[in-house]
């Protein structure tokens, strides 16, 4: 009898962990525990026809045991991004938070009762499923309107898994990119992905020194000042209150444009304004290398409308359009609904990339067969998917970059670290500084590289540490 692969690999979970090639390296959980804390922005942030003005923060906490009694501690941070991951119209913002908190709180569960030897990889490919059946439950038991999304779920249980990867470095005083080759994981990267990564392991894909500095991407929300005779509500907080300023104070390079999608005039109007404005400010510092990305944040109805934006950009504001490194997301996250939706053409002119959409390998197979280019990796899909589907778009030789969900603090310091270990990755965007810097206090005086960015770069000094680094001591 032939086996498929999904039999395949339940033989192997049933099997004793020494037929399996256990690692002495190998820890397993002993507790796990989480709090919330809330953050209301300086100012509100707009993407996708919406605006965010607050933030609640999941922080976790989890301990680990290695084969020789020797335990560590772990923590980590996440956004919850309700607004982003959990889109459900006509249902109150505190309906949706509220279920993503009961999910967290069932995710702990499942979590500690995992008693499994293992490395970090292994605990996240055993533990998905299991966190996909208790957001159907909680969907259930609190009749929600709309079911909790995959997208939600690895955004709740983001936390959870880049806390057990931070313990697992610190259990053996190493960087957590660095734990992940063969002498520490049992299985190759087959066994999480497809048969052609036989034989091969993570470190082959990610670096375990951290590039020096990382691009960082500043965000210009859909509603944000572009100058001072914009500003209608002044927030005198001593930090910069339109593009024209953030521009000198951060010395930035790179600006992510959040655009509307569904209105082609006013995103191809808003695009030549930030650049006008960006050249004159850009010109008083005497550079002259900055970039663009733009995020329609899937509010294209259709590839046409974008291409149409791509053409009408070119004839306005050549300039511009010129600086465009890549596009973000332009049309809806289920990419199934519309097969024929491909981005073929758009793709040849600048990098396509997926972000909602992008939710597992399936996602990652079914978008290049669409003509999509290109990755956007995120600390928020948690750790292990990061790394597995980093290694996957090296492999199928895709544009990578790493984006935010507004990460502040610890969560921040997680993206940080991915854009430094995955190789090729072209900038990092980092927004939280702009919007809830107060989420933030106190990382400062640890990574002041990340957090008073000057030269348009994060540095990352530092992030060599035990861990993700994520952790406070």
């Amino acid at each position: 009898m032939t086996l498929s692969r999904r039999q395949f690999l339940a033989t192997q979970a049933a099997m004793p962990a020494l037929l399996l090639g256990a690692k002495s390296t190998d820890a397993r959980i002993e507790d796990v525990s989480f709090t919330f804390e809330d953050f209301l922005y300086r100012t509100p942030y707009k993407f996708g026809g919406k605006e965010v003005d607050r933030v609640t923060m999941l922080n976790v906490s989890c301990r680990i045991v290695g084969k020789n009694g020797k335990s560590a501690e772990g923590h980590a941070a996440m956004s919850m991004g309700n607004v982003w991951s959990y889109p459900a119209p006509g249902v109150p913002y505190e309906v949706t938070l509220d279920a993503m908190k009961a999910l967290a709180a069932k995710i702990a569960e499942v979590t500690k009762a995992y008693r499994e030897f293992g490395h970090p990889l292994d605990a996240n490919f055993t533990l998905e499923p299991e966190y996909l059946k208790a957001a159907a439950a909680v969907s259930k038991e609190r009749n929600l309107a709309v079911p909790i999304p995959k997208l939600c779920v690895l955004v709740t249980a983001s936390p959870f898994d880049a806390a057990i990867h931070d313990a697992f470095g610190r259990l053996h005083g190493r960087n957590a990119f660095s734990v992940s080759g063969k002498e520490f994981v049992r299985h190759d990267l087959a066994h999480y992905l497809t048969l052609e990564f036989k034989g091969e392991y993570l470190d082959q894909y990610i670096s375990s020194k951290s590039i020096p500095k990382v691009r960082m991407y500043h965000s210009a929300g859909a509603s944000d000042p572009l100058t001072a005779a914009e500003i209608t509500k002044p927030i005198h907080d001593g930090l910069p209150e339109t593009l024209e300023d953030w521009i000198p104070h951060s010395g930035v390079t790179a600006i992510k444009i959040k655009l509307n999608g569904a209105d082609l005039a006013w995103d191809v109007d808003r695009v030549a304004a930030i650049d006008r404005v960006t050249t004159i400010a850009q010109g008083k510092r005497g550079f002259k290398d900055w970039i663009y990305s733009l995020d329609f944040n899937e509010k294209c109805p259709n590839v046409q409308q974008l291409l149409e934006f791509d053409r009408r950009l070119k004839a306005i504001a050549p300039t511009a359009f010129d600086r465009v490194q890549y596009i973000e997301q332009p049309t809806a996250r289920d990419l199934a609904a519309d097969r024929k939706n491909t981005m073929f053409e758009a793709a040849k002119l600048r990098p396509v990339v997926i972000d909602e959409s992008l939710t597992g390998l399936d996602a990652l197979q079914l978008a290049r067969e669409m003509g999509y280019t290109g990755v956007a990796l995120k600390a928020c899909k948690g750790q292990s998917q990061t790394l597995l589907l980093a290694a996957a778009a090296q492999k199928y030789k895709m544009f990578r970059c790493v984006q935010d969900l507004t990460c502040p603090g610890a969560a921040l310091v997680h993206s940080v670290g991915i854009a430094a270990h995955v190789p090729a990755t072209s900038a990092l965007e980092a927004n939280a500084r702009e919007y809830v810097p107060s989420a933030s206090k106190g990382w400062e005086k640890r990574f002041p590289g990340i957090f008073e960015v000057k030269d348009g770069y994060m540095s990352t000094a530092g992030l060599d540490g035990p861990g993700l680094c994520t952790s406070k001591s």
